[in-house]
């Protein structure tokens, strides 16, 4: 599996970010092949979707002013985590844990780092729609058919550092299903599946940064996964929170300090 850093120049609103990739990569002498696949920032892709906020045109709601009290943020970001997240679960100080596109993530996306200065920058819209786009407006520009997928860093529960994320994909499957295979003694697996989406943003982190490199695309060719022209759906790589390790823990967690009436106000899970 071979992977290619993408430089552009900065992504401003309004810019078409395909357009923007193949002009990098016809700027370090690659092409897109069949079967490559296109990680994009999801930094980059809202930047040119428009999704910059600032933050001083943001006004705080009663409850937004109250969640930034007892979790130490801003008003303007709780404003804007209220308005964006799915759910929210907790927080510790300046950070406030949420569901968002069906995962666990802080803040709800909202991204400071490689936003102009006083602004943040929310997650795309609708990831795995864009994705769907991206690939099918790089196949009419090239007539290559590649897997797209938008990625994310996030952290991992009791880890240090942050590990990539798909948080939309199209054109290949982002899960395998390893179940009845047999391990090397003979064994069935019996509940192993393989998030590859999310392994193959993980690898493309690497080269993507978090500062300054202004590489936020990556071309991963050889990747071994199933490719299709068959849409993806967000869930395809989802699991329910009753299934979930963490989150069937977690949930028993807070309906425990809500019986004893220390509950937060702010999600419907408390």
């Amino acid at each position: 599996m071979k992977l290619i850093p993408i430089k552009t120049r900065i992504i401003t609103p309004g810019d078409d970010i395909v357009d923007v990739v193949l002009e990098a990569l016809k700027g370090i002498g690659e092409k897109i092949y069949d079967k490559d696949i296109l990680v994009l920032a999801e930094t980059a892709v809202s930047t040119a979707e428009g999704r910059i906020i600032k933050l001083d045109k943001v006004q705080p709601s009663p409850k937004a002013i109250e969640l930034a009290k007892k979790y130490d943020v801003t008003p303007e970001l709780a404003e804007l985590i209220l308005r964006e997240a799915d759910e929210i679960l907790g927080g510790i100080p300046h950070v406030i844990l949420t569901l968002r596109h069906g995962i666990l993530i802080a803040n709800a996306g909202i991204d400071k780092s490689n936003a102009p200065p006083g602004c943040v920058v929310l997650l795309p819209e609708d990831p795995m729609k864009t994705a769907e786009e991206i690939r099918r407006r790089i196949f009419e520009k090239t007539g290559k058919k590649i897997g797209v997928i938008i990625a994310d860093s996030r952290t991992q529960p009791l880890r240090l550092g942050t590990i990539g994320i798909a948080l939309g994909v199209a054109g290949f499957i982002p899960v395998s299903d390893e179940r009845g295979k047999l391990d090397i003694f003979g064994k069935p697996l019996v509940i192993t599946m393989r998030a590859l989406a999310d392994d193959l943003a993980s690898a493309a982190q690497i080269l993507m940064g978090e500062a300054g490199e202004r590489t936020p695309a990556v071309l991963i060719r050889n990747a071994p996964v199933t490719f299709t022209d068959q849409p993806v759906y967000l869930e395809s790589m989802l699991i329910s929170p009753g299934e979930c390790l963490y989150m069937s823990i977690f949930k028993n967690f807070i309906h425990q300090k809500f019986k004893k009436g220390k509950g937060c106000s702010y999600s419907p899970s408390c």
